[in-house]
């Protein structure tokens, strides 16, 4: 943790920061120290009118920097991404709505460091709309997420895929809230299964889903689900949004595809970052000299203009020269009744190449095992596709934004191996 909070510096070089009381120790010697948030001094700088003519003469324009985001490190090291004022004055202006009758009470229970959580509260807020924020405990408390959607009446809950994988099974503790104030469902950061989609809108028929696709270099979505409308087509992570331009072109040689042909997602405009901090061969890697982005997103864009997520271009699994996307598979285990979640990385193979390799969570009381599993996979797939181990663990490891961290799976994978 505390290497990593140290990697972040080195890239933002700050001269202040402001921590929780709990946290501050682990951060380095600044040159204007360190500001508790829950100290009377914080209080004091919050209400104090000191250096106000002093920054009045501060000019700022679009094209500076506003925030340094995180990426989630899955291709590589940890980086830092570059969004300026401009990228977050596209992404607000692409997210507004039309003027309601009635307030929009947005409860965002996702971290505020993600493009995700600091995109939606930066809409409600720019808006005039409420913003309920909770934090405190590391371990989420669904009792008091359906507690506070009571108290507040929340209308639009913003959440990570594992949260709605646990609220769409979660039938015995839900139903003992008044959940009748929530409108739209908000998941963003993974994709989900469509087993998931379906015990959700179960639970919650009157609720909206609405999912979305975008990274921290494109300030966050740049295809999204808006209204009743685009909420049905199922499958679909939404239509392109404002002042973005996008296309999907053959990974090889970056020739545009036609519609209903999956290929790499490339996206241009507004939202896409300044570049990598520090980092010009990281950057040049995704960033091309026409402005498009490339996302490592495997997508196809139907006839309607509703993008739909396949999987990301370096977790496909290269089976005796085959291709087989890992989704797939999540989606049909995530299917079986005694399965919470699912996901499949590849194994070294001397003939094959690569053979996919399913980690499951059980169902809690369920005793299906590994044969099970592989005869249920086989029975809908091609040859090439069945999954050739299983193995039962207690919960999948996801980084802050939902997404399964897969390359820890592929440790524990060799690890296993080695030890037999």
């Amino acid at each position: 943790m505390v290497p990593e909070i140290q990697h972040q510096i080195l890239l933002s070089k700050p001269v202040i920061a402001f921590a929780s009381s709990d946290s501050a120790h682990k951060l380095p010697l600044l040159k204007h120290g360190i500001v508790n948030i829950d100290s009377v001094e914080f209080e004091s700088l919050m209400e104090n009118q000191r250096g106000k003519k002093e920054r009045a003469g501060i000019k700022v324009k679009q094209s500076d920097v506003a925030t340094i985001l995180y990426s989630s490190g899955t291709t590589g090291p940890v980086k830092g991404v570059a969004l300026t004022h401009r990228n977050w004055t596209a992404n607000i202006a692409g997210g507004m709505r039309p003027v309601r009758t009635i307030q929009t009470v947005g409860y965002c229970t996702v971290p505020l460091f993600h493009a995700y959580g600091m995109a939606l509260s930066l809409r409600l807020m720019a808006s005039g709309e409420c913003l309920v924020i909770t934090g405190g405990n590391r371990r989420f408390d669904m009792r008091k997420m359906y507690s506070v959607i009571e108290e507040y009446r929340v209308s639009q809950l913003a959440l990570a895929p594992p949260l709605v994988v646990t609220m769409a099974g979660d039938a015995e503790v839900m139903d003992g809230y008044d959940l009748s104030s929530l409108e739209v469902v908000i998941c963003g950061g993974a994709h989900l299964s469509k087993s998931t989609i379906e015990r959700l809108k179960n639970r919650l028929p009157k609720v909206q889903l609405a999912q979305s696709n975008g990274l921290t270099e494109t300030t966050g979505r740049v295809f999204a689900t808006l209204g009743p409308d685009e909420t049905r087509t199922e499958g679909a992570t939404g239509k392109l949004m404002a002042n973005c331009e996008a296309k999907v072109v053959d990974p090889e040689t970056g020739a545009a595809l036609p519609p209903m042909k999956p290929g790499e997602l490339w996206v241009r405009g507004d939202l896409v970052m300044k570049g990598y901090v520090d980092d010009e061969d990281a950057t040049a890697a995704v960033l091309g000299r026409e402005g498009w982005l490339r996302t490592g997103d495997l997508c196809y864009i139907n006839n309607q203009g509703y993008l739909f997520f396949v999987d990301r271009i370096k977790e496909l699994i290269k089976y005796k020269g085959y291709q087989v996307a890992p989704a797939e598979l999540e989606h049909l285990l995530n299917g079986h009744p005694d399965v919470v979640e699912a996901a499949v990385v590849p194994y070294p193979d001397e003939e094959a190449g690569q053979v996919p390799v399913a980690f499951v969570v059980r169902q809690p009381g369920s005793n299906i095992v590994g044969s099970e599993i592989k005869d249920f996979v086989a029975k809908q797939v091609s040859h090439y596709k069945r999954i050739r181990r299983v193995i039962f663990i207690d919960s999948l490891p996801r980084n802050a934004s939902g997404k399964v961290l897969r390359k820890e799976l592929v440790i524990k994978l060799s690890t296993l191996t080695s030890k037999l």
